[in-house]
């Protein structure tokens, strides 16, 4: 998988590229640091140490610690994957935006800037709600988290708070064009990753403590290290459906009679999926979680994550979402026409309809495995983690995402390597044509 890699600073274009990604997440990284006004941070620290096991222990994995320095990038990028997935389902509801969909690269742009919009009002929509939640929490030691509250700040947060996700959005728009691998997916990485080191002195310092026992920490590094490598095992599963090409005949060459597969990924979804169903469960839990309203506060305790409700939840969601995506990024049909169209056919199948039908039907038992590996993943080791009292969330989730877009990104350089390796070829090659 990562074979190659190492020729990557050999050439300058990848070389600027990894460099433009660093460069970003690094500005990303300094701008968790950067507090909102208004709020007194050693309060936010004392709230949330006395909140952990809640639903914000995700929400601040997520925004890599801003959460809980309640900086300017507080909300994170969970925002515009809310949005995001608005807009998806409402494209197959909505004509206009299922119109917009079929217009290729255009309606795409159209699309992207209906979701910027719909970031922007979730965002302010968060933002009020969590700031009328500050003006009333108390740290369990009597202290303020606000000093003082009022309009004047409640719109200073909402439109800082807004700033923030807008241009994290901005940063991984621009990853994504100018960079290496996706730039959202890269951004939830970096914030994952930047919480594992003060996550592993926390659980040594527990080991030292006797609260958590040697045993104990050898069973949780097996169990990482056994759902890592079946994260990276699945991950690069495919399912290879054989293709034949019939011979054609033009003027006096033959062409075509060529074997080959189609290649059907056993996760054709990703990381979307938790990603998703995480940010649909974090978005009322995050406003529940400030908002001082009994009925709210309650959805924020069924919703906790490790319980059983959560679970359940998250597991239906993550496998909807599976099917959700994957019909989006593939389309039976068109294969099947553009199969058809070059002359290429399944072997004891007719092209066409029967042929959509066949990939159709195997597409759908394969994402259902995808779906229960993802689920899975996910739900497992953090009900086990859960059982041994770790002091961090870290559960599957995280090692699905980390390991997952790891696994991209890799292959996103493997394949600007391969271009470069043809691009080298065609202009070293002599080829001529006919004068």
């Amino acid at each position: 998988m990562f074979e190659g890699i190492q020729n990557v600073p050999r050439i300058p274009e990848l070389r600027r590229r990894l460099g433009f990604t660093l460069m970003m997440l690094a500005v990303y990284r300094i701008g968790v640091a950067i507090p909102t006004p208004g709020v007194n941070g050693q309060a936010m620290s004392d709230y949330f140490a006395a909140a952990s096991g809640t639903a914000l222990d995700m929400v601040n994995l997520f925004s890599g610690g801003a959460l809980e320095r309640f900086s300017i990038f507080a909300l994170g990028i969970m925002p515009y994957i809310s949005a995001s997935i608005i807009l998806q389902l409402m494209t197959l509801v909505v004509p206009y935006l299922e119109q917009l969909k079929k217009e290729g690269e255009q309606g795409q742009k159209k699309i992207t800037q209906y979701t910027r919009y719909g970031t922007v009002i979730l965002a302010l929509i968060q933002g009020l709600f969590i700031s009328l939640g500050l003006e009333q929490i108390q740290t369990p030691n009597g202290g303020l988290v606000v000093a003082v509250g009022g309009w004047p700040f409640r719109l200073m947060t909402m439109l800082t708070l807004t700033a923030g996700t807008s241009f994290i959005m901005w940063i991984g728009e621009q990853i994504s064009e100018r960079g290496v691998g996706n730039g959202i997916s890269l951004i939830i990485f970096a914030g994952i990753v930047a919480s594992l080191p003060s996550a592993l002195v926390t659980t040594f310092s527990y080991v030292r403590q006797g609260e958590l026992g040697p045993l104990q920490l050898l069973v949780l590094a097996v169990l990482m290290a056994l759902t890592i490598a079946a994260i990276i095992f699945i991950e690069r599963g495919q399912r290879r459906i054989p293709i034949q090409y019939a011979k054609r005949v033009v003027g006096r060459k033959m062409y075509g009679g060529q074997a080959t597969h189609l290649p059907l990924k056993v996760n054709t979804a990703g990381v979307i999926p938790p990603i998703f169903a995480s940010s649909l469960l974090i978005f009322p839990a995050t406003i529940a979680q400030f908002a001082p309203v009994p009925f709210v506060q309650n959805i924020a305790d069924y919703l906790n994550p490790g319980g059983l409700s959560y679970n359940i939840v998250y597991v239906i969601g993550i496998i909807f979402f599976c099917y959700f995506y994957t019909a989006i990024v593939f389309n039976p049909q068109d294969v099947a026409e553009n199969l058809q169209k070059f002359g290429g056919f399944i072997p004891g199948i007719r092209p066409g309809k029967r042929t959509a039908e066949y990939i159709d039907r195997i597409l759908t038992r394969l994402t259902l495995g995808g779906a229960l590996y993802v689920a899975l993943i996910c739900v497992l080791p953090t009900v086990l983690i859960a059982q041994f009292n770790v002091p961090f969330f870290f559960g599957g989730t995280a090692l699905l995402i980390v390991v997952s877009v790891a696994i991209d990104t890799v292959a996103q350089m493997q394949a600007h390597l391969i271009q470069r390796n043809y691009e080298g070829f065609m202009k070293k090659g002599k080829i001529r044509g006919r004068r």
